[in-house]
């Protein structure tokens, strides 16, 4: 069975939205607005990279991320040549770029839980906050790896949906803390 692992820069009220600099949100760039930069804080980014073996995305995030990633070779050279995984129920084929590695788009939660049922390594999920907090709904998450960031948004998309539903436990396997006040929080997710 393949590990599903949640990757979100949040905010310490839950918001994951827009945190590199994407239009359309009033906060954006809020993971490098007035907080130091501390290289440090970043090292997990770089092991998740070289430890996932594919990439899953929502709709929006996909068509976000797709026509600039494939251009970062320097950064990104990992996640552009693993496989990619897009939820979504109106995204076709043709909508897909052609440069960015094999992509396959998947239908339902259902495909996901079918998808990590399959051999291989782990799979990381990256932006797509509709999508986390769906999976996280059907407990189809196993770990989270979260950078938190000291910084309150207000309003914005968050990682965790607001639904009634049973206490879920996490184990906290790793955690650091920077002189720029970001967290490292890894946790496993109890089954």
């Amino acid at each position: 069975m393949r590990t599903l692992i949640a990757t979100a820069f949040v905010s310490l009220d839950g918001v994951i939205e827009a945190p590199g600099g994407e239009p359309g949100y009033r906060n954006s760039g809020w993971t490098f607005k007035d907080i130091a930069f501390d290289e440090a804080a970043y090292e997990i980014k770089g092991r998740e990279q070289e430890e996932a073996a594919a990439m899953l995305l929502g709709r929006v995030s996909y068509q976000a991320f797709a026509p600039v990633w494939p251009t970062m070779t320097a950064e990104f050279p990992r996640y552009n040549a693993m496989p990619k995984y897009v939820v979504s129920t109106t995204l076709q084929q043709q909508d897909l770029v052609d440069n960015w590695g094999e992509t396959v788009i998947l239908r339902s939660l259902d495909d996901v839980a079918a998808l990590k049922e399959t051999e291989g390594g782990p799979i990381s999920i990256h932006g797509s906050a509709t999508l986390n907090r769906n999976l996280s709904d059907a407990g189809l998450i196993d770990r989270y790896h979260l950078l938190l960031y000291p910084v309150l948004l207000g309003a914005g998309k968050r990682l965790f949906s607001d639904t009634d539903r049973d206490k879920q436990n996490l184990t906290l396997v790793e955690s650091a803390t920077y002189a720029n006040g970001i967290q490292k929080l890894v946790y496993d997710v109890n089954r």
